[in-house]
């Protein structure tokens, strides 16, 4: 059998094709891009903002804020802070809006639906 052949008979294979058109399917990606694309904009902005203050505003990135903790330091941490806070973020949205649909859509590729 040639490399990358299926050795299921052709009218068993899932239809690929008409399950990326099909409307269930984009209403998936939609909910995924509709939180996906604004927040990966809104972090790429923060994570400029950081680095630009850094390079061009150091005389107020170096302000104390805390003892020997200043606002680049604070704003520094906050870079982490902002991952994992969107990481959980998207996994409560991906519960709420994805898994269900993609399961279901996954179900009907593999024939249990």
């Amino acid at each position: 059998m040639p490399q990358g052949a299926s050795s299921d008979p052709p009218s068993e294979r899932p239809d690929f094709l008409e399950v990326q058109q099909s409307a269930e399917f984009g209403e998936l990606r939609r909910a995924q891009r509709s939180f996906a694309f604004p927040v990966t904009v809104a972090f790429i902005i923060w994570y400029f903002l950081y680095v630009l203050l850094s390079n061009y505003a150091g005389d107020f990135m170096g302000t104390k804020v805390l003892g020997n903790l200043n606002i680049a330091f604070v704003f520094g941490i906050a870079q982490f802070v902002t991952t994992f806070v969107i990481a959980w973020w998207y996994s409560r949205h991906a519960e709420a809006k994805l898994d269900d649909r993609a399961e279901a859509i996954k179900k009907r590729l593999e024939g249990g639906a």
